[in-house]
């Protein structure tokens, strides 16, 4: 029942981003407590805690402070999630940290976004931040911002003032190839315009920050072709269904419907849909990320790691590769690195074969080739793969083309990346060329 009220609804993924002190904290506050989505509890301890500081109103940013202390303690993730829901929609709030040191986990709070939310202070305006949050929203193709001038109340209300600020991030906007701009004045202190609208602000006639989360348009993002990756083959041979032979997993990107011709990658063999299952029963299709089990008509060797597409654009395995990497670890990623590529469900040694170039994440172009990445670096790099994978070009909200680099010896993620050369697809003019891979460590590929 929950499951299909949620798919009612429609589940809009969003990402706050902003500078310190901005304000993120009391808007992430103000809108969990304005939609009624804060717990009593909850809601007496910010109070009293409030009272006790002498404050002589509630302080909402309280209620996301617990999840920055248990970061800064280091004990959990370093992206918090929220979650909510109004009559309309259920949403999925990744909270960012907003310390430029922290570009990863922009990164990786707005990699599975439909939406960014940039909030940026009416007093100064659009800063370096901010465009490096635009910019990063634009390498990971997210289709929608909403640029939050927050305080709007510390310039007297000034339409002039957000007319500045909205001119200019638009354009900045735009320029990065993201055409869905929209910009609401707020105040998350006093409420104005985060979920109701704002009698204060008169000469603005638009929608409230949670109006406009609930109606943003998602249809046409969904327009794609299907990707399946599989998780796991069921096969229970029981006596009830001796034959039962299923893929479960999560629909990547697309719809998919019984009766759809696939193919199954990277064999190349082709089937057709006979059926979706799910725990709730049989249903008649299933779309980007729904976690179904998908029936064929013919028993296709197949397992975990290989891909269900569709037969129309379906990718071409490969074993070498460019893509666009952040660097998430504090071990230096190196050219010659001995990996394991993760790529959806699958799992293969991997080589860095080379590091193209290194992104200049407030310029947005591309600087020489380093020596390695640190810590928060973005660059171009070559990969190479043993065994062929059906990777493709990345698409927003990390459908397809999203990959982890880790490392063999302990585990850990060195990098995350999108599949393709993220630059190049927005300022086709201003790359260069990948340079050729090397053509080494043969040995940890064989």
């Amino acid at each position: 029942m929950a499951q299909e009220l949620s798919h009612a609804r429609g589940l809009l993924r969003f990402a706050t981003a902003g500078s310190v002190d901005d304000g993120k904290s009391t808007l992430v506050g103000r809108l969990l407590h304005d939609s009624k989505s804060v717990l009593s509890d909850q809601l007496d301890a910010v109070e009293r805690t409030s009272q006790a500081r002498g404050l002589e109103t509630v302080d909402l940013s309280l209620l996301v402070d617990g999840l920055r202390a248990e970061r800064e303690q280091g004990i959990t993730i370093d992206v918090a999630y929220r979650y909510f829901a109004t009559p309309t929609r259920t949403f999925i709030l990744a909270d960012t940290p907003g310390h430029v040191q922290y570009t990863r986990n922009t990164v990786t709070g707005a990699s599975t976004a439909d939406l960014v939310v940039i909030l940026t202070d009416a007093r100064t305006g659009v800063v370096a931040q901010t465009r490096r949050h635009a910019a990063v929203a634009a390498l990971l193709g997210v289709p929608h911002l909403l640029l939050a001038v927050n305080k709007i109340d510390l310039v007297d209300y000034d339409q002039g003032v957000f007319d500045a600020i909205a001119g200019e991030f638009s354009a900045y906007a735009k320029g990065l190839g993201i055409h869905e701009i929209t910009s609401i004045p707020i105040s998350a202190l006093n409420g104005d315009n985060v979920v109701t609208r704002s009698e204060r602000i008169d000469w603005y006639d638009g929608p409230s920050v949670l109006e406009h989360l609930e109606t943003v348009d998602l249809a046409a993002d969904t327009d794609e072709a299907l990707r399946f990756p599989v998780q796991y083959v069921i096969r229970p041979r029981s006596d009830e269904l001796p034959d039962y032979r299923g893929y479960a997993g999560r629909v990547g990107a697309g719809t998919v419907r019984p009766g759809d011709e696939v193919v199954v990658l990277p064999s190349g063999r082709r089937s057709t849909v006979t059926g979706i299952d799910t725990a709730d029963g049989p249903r008649p299709s299933a779309t980007k990320g729904d976690s179904v089990t998908l029936l064929l008509s013919d028993d296709v060797d197949l397992s975990r790691g290989d891909l269900i597409a569709g037969v129309q654009d379906a990718p071409t395995p490969v074993v070498e590769f460019t893509a666009t990497v952040t660097q998430l670890a504090d071990k230096p990623l190196k050219p010659g690195a001995r990996t394991l590529l993760r790529y959806g469900a699958t799992s293969t040694r991997a080589l860095v074969t080379s590091l193209d170039h290194l992104l200049d994440i407030d310029s947005l172009t591309y600087g020489p080739a380093p020596e390695s990445l640190a810590l928060n670096d973005i660059a171009q790099v070559t990969i190479r793969t043993a065994d062929a994978v059906p990777v493709e070009a990345y698409r927003p909200g990390g459908a397809v083309g999203s990959l982890l680099i880790i490392d063999p010896a302990d585990g850990t993620t060195l990098a995350a990346g999108m599949v393709g050369d993220r630059l190049a697809a927005l300022h086709p003019e201003t790359t260069t060329p990948a340079a050729p891979a090397a053509e080494t460590e043969e040995d940890w590929l064989s």
